[in-house]
């Protein structure tokens, strides 16, 4: 019997070749699976702003015990019939050096009009630890607690003294020997020293020549003369420096606590401000209204740019807010970018941030209030 036939060869069946459109979809899956691990493991150069914790500054907070407290305590409150509410905003940061964003969640951001992709940088610069960085935000957040108390004070009629003080001397610097830590500036070449700002600018002027500095120690008057030293300001101009760190402090007559926890920075100033006069008032500052608002400020009440105002218009409209006091310096950043259902009012000073609280609560012309689109 013949199973087979070994002249008969089988030849296989001709393999069935992939179409050009096939191949070319396979290949272009397989790339975006490999640039898909690759994004999702790659670091990059930037960090994601977000809307943060919102907090009312007339409400209350917890603790570092885990107990709810005021967040602004004054003795002998006036104010306990407040219905509405003064807001201050947060930025989140996603992100730091130590771990950022993935390539996807950076895209997933780009997309999200509440969220911001900046360059690691900016927040984080180079040579700074998270550490550090949460440090220098924790004293940021203190001296902004001391100007706003400061600063409402004032405007509520209160007599605020306020002295400069030396809180550093670099070894190094211009006034090693001559000032000491806990010594205060009095003047600089006879000019009274106001204020921090007004010390630097005093040394700028005199270009590098030396200046006369009157100081307090130990509650004793002098004098001394120390030659600035010259450093460069990173924008290719020169600054001087005494080689000292100066700090602000206030004689407050009035005992204002601020509790708020692990939050940073000066950009709630404005909002402490309100918060602490609305607390000192008799009636309703707000009308019973939501009102949210950003800035920073000093003793003087003048009102300074923040950082994030977008995602902190963001913050706003999410807590419910309907109405938004955003810093004068901070307009350009706030035309085209604000959110539904949120009306938004410009502010250079504490007044002018009463004023308009006080326009909203008495039904006032609103449209008379400066706008970031009315050229404020």
């Amino acid at each position: 019997m013949t199973l087979f036939d070994e002249n008969v060869s089988v030849v296989p069946a001709p393999r069935q070749k992939w179409r050009r459109g096939t191949v070319i979809g396979v290949w272009s899956l397989t790339l975006a699976v490999l640039m898909l691990f690759v994004l999702t493991f790659v670091p990059s150069a930037y960090v994601i702003q977000q809307p943060g914790p919102v907090y009312n500054t007339l409400g209350s907070t917890t603790n570092a015990d885990g107990q709810e407290v005021p967040l602004i305590s004054v003795p002998n409150e006036d104010d306990d019939t407040t219905t509405g509410q003064l807001d201050l905003l947060t930025v989140q940061v996603s992100g730091n050096r130590e771990r950022t964003p993935s390539w996807i969640e950076l895209a997933m951001a780009w997309f999200d009009r509440s969220r911001a992709v900046v360059p690691i940088d900016r927040i984080f610069p180079a040579g700074q630890s998270t550490e550090q960085r949460n440090t220098e935000n924790a004293a940021l957040m203190t001296d902004s607690q001391r100007e706003a108390s400061a600063a409402a004070l004032r405007e509520l009629g209160y007599d605020v003294p306020q002295q400069i003080g030396v809180m550093s001397v670099d070894d190094s610097g211009a006034s090693a020997g001559v000032l000491q830590q806990n010594d205060v500036i009095t003047s600089i070449d006879g000019v009274a020293a106001t204020s921090v700002d007004a010390v630097r600018s005093a040394v700028q002027d005199a270009a590098g020549a030396p200046v006369t500095v009157g100081f307090e120690r130990d509650g004793k008057a002098s004098t001394a003369q120390v030659t600035p030293r010259a450093s460069d300001a990173g924008d290719g101009t020169q600054q001087y420096l005494l080689g000292v760190g100066l700090v602000v402090s206030f004689d407050l007559p009035v005992d204002v606590t601020i509790q708020l926890n692990d939050v940073g920075g000066p950009s709630a100033g404005m909002m402490f401000a309100l918060g602490i006069i609305d607390k000192m008032s008799p009636g309703d500052l707000t009308g019973g209204q939501h009102i949210a608002g950003t800035g920073t400020i000093d003793a003087d009440g003048n009102v300074g740019p923040i950082g994030g105002i977008r995602q902190k218009l963001y913050g706003a409209r999410d807590a419910g807010a309907t109405w938004f006091l955003a810093p004068e310096a901070n307009c350009n950043e706030v035309v085209g970018h604000v959110p539904d259902g949120i009306r938004v009012f410009s502010t250079a000073t504490l007044e002018q941030s009463l004023t308009v609280l006080e326009t909203i609560r008495d039904g006032g012309d609103l449209d008379a209030l400066p706008t970031c689109g009315s050229g404020s």
